[in-house]
């Protein structure tokens, strides 16, 4: 059958990126604890098309990722990413995978367990040379008391649930739940899918003797992905949902790492 999208294109335009985006897809990711963890991803994958061809074949994006279902993780990017270059004779290759990730919780007090689920992007890049870019994004839930609330009033204060998103590039393999738990620690209080009533208490004054402005999040966020060798480059955002206020409060930092 005739081949149209290997035909040659007269306008001289090459293309940047062209390629599937928004596709869900099942895959199976890394877990620490479990070995393997099935989740559904939001996937989008692009290649670069020079200025004489008319279009990429994008069924082969589908063909290529179905190869690699059965493990997307970091340790795989590169390859995937290889693939896809080759396959589509492409210079350069990028790829999104965006999903759910689920950790087993337990209460701090009663021990009762509950999923939590963090939502990851692996994002990678291959250029013409054959380099490999890979960032990897968590975004992490938190608690956070307001100090300024707490210092001025006479009882309690206001309190907030916020997101932390953390995206980093990196030496060598690490474990997306390390880094949840390094994000956590520098909050009020982390937060739980499953709290009895002596974990309410607990985690209630954990978080008032702890109080933390967003500036305050990024910054002990900051500091610690800064003392990690593995770490190359990082950017840290922090929105706490003002639970008295008609917006957001926000704060980034981010930071290249020799």
């Amino acid at each position: 059958m005739k081949d149209v999208q290997r035909q040659r294109d007269e306008r001289n335009l090459p293309i940047e990126k062209v390629g599937i985006k928004n596709l869900r897809y099942p895959i199976s990711v890394l877990d620490r604890d479990k070995g393997r963890q099935q989740t559904v991803a939001d996937i989008s994958m692009y290649v670069d098309l020079p200025h004489d061809a008319k279009g990429t074949h994008m069924s082969r994006f589908v063909e290529m990722l179905h190869l690699f279902r059965e493990e997307v993780s970091l340790r795989s990017f590169s390859s995937i990413l290889q693939e896809m270059r080759t396959l589509l004779e492409a210079e350069r290759a990028h790829i999104d995978v965006t999903f759910p990730y689920f950790v087993e919780k337990k209460a701090p007090v009663s021990g009762e367990p509950g999923l939590m689920d963090y939502t990851c992007t692996i994002s990678g890049a291959i250029c013409a040379e054959g380099r490999t870019d890979l960032i990897s994004t968590v975004r992490v839930p938190i608690m956070s008391v307001c100090p300024c609330s707490l210092e001025i009033s006479e009882i309690g204060a206001h309190t907030q649930r916020g997101m932390v998103t953390v995206s980093v590039r990196f030496r060598k393999f690490f474990w997306i739940e390390g880094l949840i738990q390094r994000i956590e620690a520098c909050a009020s209080s982390d937060v739980y899918s499953v709290l009895k009533r002596v974990d309410e208490k607990a985690v209630t004054e954990q978080a008032f003797r702890n109080p933390k402005f967003v500036e305050d999040i990024v910054r002990d966020v900051a500091l610690t992905l800064g003392e990690d060798a593995n770490i190359t480059w990082f950017s840290v955002s922090a929105e706490n949902f003002e639970s008295i206020h008609n917006h957001s409060a926000f704060a980034q930092i981010s930071s290249a790492l020799p």
